[in-house]
């Protein structure tokens, strides 16, 4: 994959490393039809092959390499609420304010169509409750609290304020000045939930294919969808491979691939420790994550390792002792971590759009886009896979309130919006430190 070999990415993932993968599907290897063809294997294209196989339609889902392989297997595995505040901004610029506050409510409803999942399908991928949002100094938590404050009168969502005094009895760090503490958002094993979808989605008699690249669309009234060795003729198309639309937009989507740009992410897991030592890092295991643009995410695994991610790659590239990095920044959070060894470092792309809100909408009648999840996509992605289904089956009022919301194609084109992007990032940076 392009993306992949540009980026260099590491590859000795905590998640790969602690999931047990069922063999793999074979590959599209003949003309076949369907009701409805699904592109992309994460929890975007799953969450549609699952809701519309329950449905009743014939579905064929195509991967273009294993199920989970990009962001669904690789993000931090944080299950938040919302959009994150500059998202949600824009979206309240967009949209009246009734509308606002249905976008919220469809993300939340993302939680419970989490929880549900979970417990429908026996998926056992290490549910826990709880998120930290943390600032890093009294400016920002003012910012903080104000955004608290909008959000609880705006939707009603229910969020507990920690002030400074007592920030040291949620997390055993001196790098944070105060917090908000969501008890329904949470944080989950990513790539056991998409496997755990996967198996759902075939269950439920949606036919999956891995390594099947699919290259073309041929538009129409029963579009055409090839792979190298097959072809699916079908009454709708739905496009989930989100990020990696830039890698084959010039054939799949070039309308709407340049609206994307690749976000390189990565992590660390430290060894395992100490349960009462794990305990002792994050009162009641939240996942957390800091107010910085470019900020520090963190939560625990069930094995009691910490796991850690810093920072983003806007340029293409794996910056230079990233391992090294991002141990660096745990340690300015937990500094008593430094006897731990890191045996487990790895990346991937996310994608973003340029007001970091989700870009649904459709090619033509019949062809469904989902991209642009933002940094949010845990939640938000299977919510997008179900408005999918709603509206394959004649009820898109929930789908057509997100495609109302309006995205620009980031500037300078295909080889020069990675400069430019990252030109911008040096600015949020510097703002960071100050």
């Amino acid at each position: 994959m392009l993306l992949q070999k540009e980026l260099g990415v590491i590859e000795n993932s905590y998640y790969e490393a602690s999931t047990r993968r069922p063999p793999a599907t074979p590959p599209l290897a003949e003309a076949t039809e369907a009701d409805v063809c699904v592109i992309g294997g994460g929890y975007a294209g799953l969450s549609a092959a699952l809701e519309l196989a329950g449905r009743g339609y014939a579905v064929v889902l195509l991967e273009a390499q294993r199920i989970g392989w990009g962001a669904s297997g690789r993000n931090g595995g944080q299950a938040i609420v919302g959009f994150g505040s500059d998202a949600e901004l824009a979206i309240e610029k967009q949209l009246p304010r009734e509308d606002a506050q249905r976008a919220w409510a469809i993300s939340n409803e993302g939680l419970d169509l989490i929880r549900h999942r979970i417990e429908t399908h026996a998926i056992a991928c290490e549910w826990q409750a709880g998120y930290l949002n943390l600032s890093v100094k009294p400016s920002r938590s003012k910012t903080l609290r104000d955004w608290m404050d909008h959000v609880t009168a705006l939707h009603g969502h229910p969020l507990e304020w920690i002030a400074p005094a007592d920030i040291g009895e949620w997390v055993a760090s001196r790098r944070f000045d105060a917090g908000v503490f969501d008890r329904r958002s949470g944080h989950l094993h990513p790539l056991k939930y998409c496997l755990g979808l996967a198996e759902a989605a075939r269950a439920a008699g949606a036919r999956l294919h891995e390594n099947s690249v699919a290259y073309l669309i041929e538009h129409g009234a029963r579009p055409l969808v090839k792979t190298s060795q097959g072809q699916v003729r079908c009454s709708f198309v739905v496009l989930a491979g989100n990020v990696y639309l830039a890698e084959y937009g010039d054939s799949l989507a070039p309308s709407i691939s340049s609206r994307i740009m690749p976000v390189g992410t990565y992590m660390i897991a430290t060894e395992p420790m100490d349960k009462e030592r794990a305990d002792a890092l994050l009162r009641h295991r939240p996942a957390a994550s800091d107010t910085n643009f470019v900020l520090d995410y963190f939560r625990l695994s069930a094995d009691h390792r910490l796991l850690f991610g810093a920072g983003d790659s806007y340029s293409a590239s794996t910056p230079r002792n990233l391992v090294q990095k991002i141990r660096r920044n745990m340690l300015k959070v937990f500094p008593h971590l430094s006897d731990l060894d890191v045996p487990y470092a790895w990346g991937g792309f996310s994608d973003i759009t340029m007001n970091r809100t989700p870009d649904f909408g459709r090619m033509g009648a019949n062809v469904y886009y989902l991209q642009g999840f933002s940094g949010h996509g845990l939640v938000m992605s299977g919510m997008a896979g179900k408005l999918a289904a709603e509206a394959v089956a004649g009820q898109a009022e929930r789908f057509d309130l997100f495609a109302k919301l309006s995205h620009r194609s980031f500037p300078g084109g295909a080889r020069l919006r990675t400069p430019a992007l990252v030109l911008g990032m040096l600015y949020f940076r510097l703002r960071d430190l100050l």
